[in-house]
């Protein structure tokens, strides 16, 4: 069966806040012009926000200026934020340390970054953008002279042989004159971008965090509407970069949730173990007694900063929000900045789309050399250029990384005539013989749980006859490699038991089980493992997490 194709004059991958904002700033551009550009989304989630994940305190400056009247039409920022605590914590004791400046919160809002991007999705479609959630973009596709023309979805209906079942669907092309590709962190269809146009040739290695993530439900006599909170020190070691935050929403809601670097060194540690042990700190403990927990989740997220933004243009098509890493680690935000990059990558898109000529047919190879330069000289270059330096300082502890980001924030001014360089993750792995396992309390069931009954209440859900979606580039390493020098560190690292070493009964015959159908398309897998043998691709489209108020 051929597939079917549609034409846009621009096709938006990622229902996110970068792709939704473009969306938006496009059908904008069209109304004060009197032209038109087509604008299409295709989302994998199976709804807008199903898949968005964030702590998250919203800083309004991109929605200021995207839709400065967001109040009368009802955004979602029920909730100011009012009282900030940066805490350090050490097993049985918890001290509060001045708020940095980048943690200031007065003028934020915390939210639900999924209802923020229901709503946006709304504003777009309104404005005429089509949306099409639980659609994949599974593959890009290039003209004769290797320029972006768009994006194929999945092939629905393929069995775990990958052969067609009964059900099948192929996907349907979306070509395009301009793709913007709003994946999210670790996007897949940008991981080839990169290596095709060696995007990453003049930048360092992304660096990434895994961020996990619970919606609670508290006694309302505990619950303090507007409080942030956030700690550094235990349960993490000096060595390991981390921390928690705590923030108070509407509703006697409670959002909770814990960041690690992922270039911490101890194949033994358990990101989600940690999480679910943070819990248990007398600081942070009675706020879970009588409560009750909602909803999990887990996204990896970028660290590298203004340092590992790569090349953000190429024929056809252009990166924005997190596929390129606009998040402002010291500020623990990167919403506004992703909303940003696609207001500005729309407005290049559409004087480009409607110079004269610009619209005889699609597949010209244009590239928005506007939108690197319009972000260079926007507030956005300038917020991620000051802070540079707070994120690799760490790599030398966190007194260090403490130390040096009060002396860059207070006395330097984020204008030190130097810039650290960022390092890749997955080599910061040691072997398992020169690590101490961590020995983690067993789940209660009360405050802290096991990885699968909370991958129950993230909804996630694939169909079970697919092509697993987690591939292995060389299936003899799982066993020769990892589980021989690092102790299958998979089993660790992955927030939702996919990654499995089962045995015969006799301990014999070790191999590795892929139990894809708990992937909450955190990404961690892909960028953690340390041979980078893992390749995560998208699944049949609408599979996965479904985050409600998340």
């Amino acid at each position: 069966m051929e597939r079917e194709s549609m034409e846009y004059d621009v096709v938006i991958v990622g229902a996110g806040p970068s792709g939704l904002s473009a969306a938006i700033r496009l059908k904008q551009l069209c109304a004060e012009s009197g032209k038109d550009v087509s604008v299409c989304i295709v989302e994998k989630g199976s709804e807008v926000g199903a898949h968005i994940l964030s702590g998250a305190v919203l800083e309004p400056r991109a929605l200021n200026e995207l839709i400065p009247d967001w109040q009368e039409k009802g955004a979602p920022l029920n909730t100011p934020a009012a009282d900030d605590r940066f805490m350090f914590l050490t097993e049985n004791k918890a001290f509060k340390l001045p708020t940095p400046p980048q943690m200031n919160n007065h003028g934020n809002y915390i939210v639900s970054l999924g209802n923020v991007c229901r709503w946006l999705g709304e504003q777009a479609e309104a404005l005429g953008v089509e949306i099409y959630p639980g659609f994949a973009a599974a593959e890009v596709l290039y003209d004769e002279n290797g320029a972006v023309r768009g994006v194929a979805t999945g092939d629905m209906g393929i069995g775990k042989d990958g052969e067609p079942t009964a059900n099948h669907t192929p996907g349907v092309e979306l070509h395009a004159k301009i793709t913007l590709f709003a994946e999210g962190c670790r996007g897949s269809l940008s991981k080839g971008l990169f290596q095709k146009y060696e995007l990453r040739k003049e930048c360092d290695p992304q660096t990434f965090g895994i961020g996990i993530k619970e919606l609670w439900e508290i006694d309302p006599e505990k619950h303090q509407p507007g409080l942030v909170w956030h700690s550094i020190g235990w349960p993490m070691n000096s060595a390991t970069y981390g921390g928690s935050f705590l923030y108070h929403l509407e509703g006697n809601q409670m959002a909770v949730g814990f960041v690690i670097g992922l270039d911490y060194q101890n194949p033994y540690l358990s990101p989600f173990d940690e999480f679910q042990r943070f819990k248990l700190h007398p600081a942070v403990k009675p706020f879970f007694e009588g409560a009750r927990r909602i909803s999990y989740g887990a996204r990896a997220l970028n660290e590298g900063g203004f340092q590992s933004i790569p090349k953000l243009t190429f024929p056809g098509g252009a990166l924005i929000g997190c596929t390129a890493g606009f998040l402002n680690v010291p500020k623990i935000k990167g919403t506004h900045t992703a909303m940003k990059s696609g207001m500005l990558a729309a407005e290049s898109a559409f004087e480009a789309l409607t110079q004269e000529g610009a619209q005889e047919g699609a597949g010209n190879g244009i590239e928005l050399t506007a939108y690197p330069e319009a972000l260079k000289a926007s507030w956005v270059w300038q917020e991620l250029r000051g802070v540079r330096n707070i994120r690799p300082a760490f790599h030398n502890g966190m007194w260090a990384g403490l130390a040096y980001s009060a002396i860059d924030t207070y006395l330097l001014r984020g204008k030190a005539p130097w810039t650290f360089r960022n390092h890749a993750d997955h080599p910061q792995l040691k072997k398992a013989s020169e690590c101490t396992p961590i020995d983690y309390p067993k789940p209660d069931g009360k405050i802290t749980f096991d990885k699968l009954s909370s991958v129950f209440i993230s909804n996630t859900n694939h169909e079970e006859n697919q092509p697993a979606h987690l591939t292995l580039r060389d299936k003899s390493v799982p066993i020769e490699v990892n589980l021989a020098l690092y102790d299958a560190p998979e089993q660790r690292y992955c927030p939702a038991g996919v990654y499995e070493i089962v045995r015969d009964d006799d301990g014999s015959n070790p191999r590795l089980q892929i139990n894809a159908q708990n992937c909450v398309h955190c990404k961690t897998c892909d960028i953690k493992d340390p041979s980078q043998n893992i390749n995560w691709v998208v699944p049949e489209g609408g599979g996965g997490p479904n985050y409600p108020n998340m």
